[in-house]
């Protein structure tokens, strides 16, 4: 394949990622993983990876324009990545133990439910957020970073919803207090990825600096949106990871029966 044609598919990831991050306030990966195994030939442990390498300076510019708001709670972000870094550390030990097309399905049970939760009249975020439940977020933190290690599904889609539904933060605040725990999350796993030598640093830095700008016009443009309209499309993207999950669980199942069946990507 051309060079000019592997750089352009590079930038054009990380753009669709950037825009991604800052209208819905998570990593990206749910683009890039899928782009990087299908247009750049990447394996899916590696694609995910160098999605985690690419999400740093994304995430950073869409801190950025959500501190432009005030839309980020820098203490409740604080605390769910450090829960999230130790759910990521205990995810990568229980992942060769754990039967994970049956925790694909599980969890895309759970995003539709959330995904409903999310635009039922009665679930409707609030605009007050006081007295913060320490341990919940710190549990919240735990599963997202577990979700995150074991399924390569990004904390923010865990996150926003969980900041929404459990604490009453508004979305936009969810949104930008999410990326407080995505960037902490891919710095540390992507430390331990380039020790490892298990990332292409070439692809993830190149990605992650062409999405910047992207991010950082997504998240001025996305504290426009009205709260129900946001609440409507963050729902929409909750159904398409549990769609992404359930065809993970069923190639997984179709491998077994078939073992000589490659791994689908994405």
């Amino acid at each position: 394949m051309p060079a000019q044609v592997v750089l352009s598919r590079i930038i054009v990831s990380g753009i669709l990622a950037g825009a991604l991050s800052g209208i819905f306030g998570i990593g990206g990966g749910i683009v890039m993983v899928p782009l990087f195994t299908l247009w750049l030939g990447l394996d899916q442990r590696t694609a995910i990876t160098t999605s985690l390498l690419a999400i740093i300076p994304i995430s950073v510019a869409a801190i950025g324009g959500y501190l432009v708001g005030d839309a980020v709670a820098w203490g409740v972000g604080l605390v769910i990545g450090v829960g999230s870094i130790v759910g990521g550390q205990v995810g990568v030990r229980l992942l060769p133990h754990i039967p994970v097309p049956w925790l694909q399905l599980s969890f895309a049970v759970l995003l539709l439910y959330s995904a409903v939760r999310l635009v039922a009249p009665s679930a409707a975020p609030t605009d007050q957020v006081g007295g913060e439940p320490w341990a919940l977020l710190v549990i919240v933190g735990v599963i997202a970073g577990l979700i995150a290690a074991l399924l390569g599904v990004g904390g923010g889609i865990v996150v926003v919803p969980a900041l929404a539904l459990l604490a009453g933060m508004d979305l936009t605040t969810a949104r930008g207090t999410s990326l407080v725990v995505i960037l902490l999350t891919a710095t540390t796993a992507s430390l331990s990825n380039w020790r490892a030598g298990a990332l292409d640093t070439r692809v993830g830095w190149i990605s992650g600096l062409a999405g910047v700008p992207a991010a950082l016009g997504a998240a001025l443009v996305a504290q426009w949106i009205p709260q129900q309209v946001a609440a409507y499309l963050f729902a929409v993207l909750m159904v398409v990871a549990a769609v992404q999950l359930l065809r993970r669980a069923w190639s997984a199942r179709t491998r077994r029966a078939r073992p000589d069946q490659p791994e689908p990507p994405g």
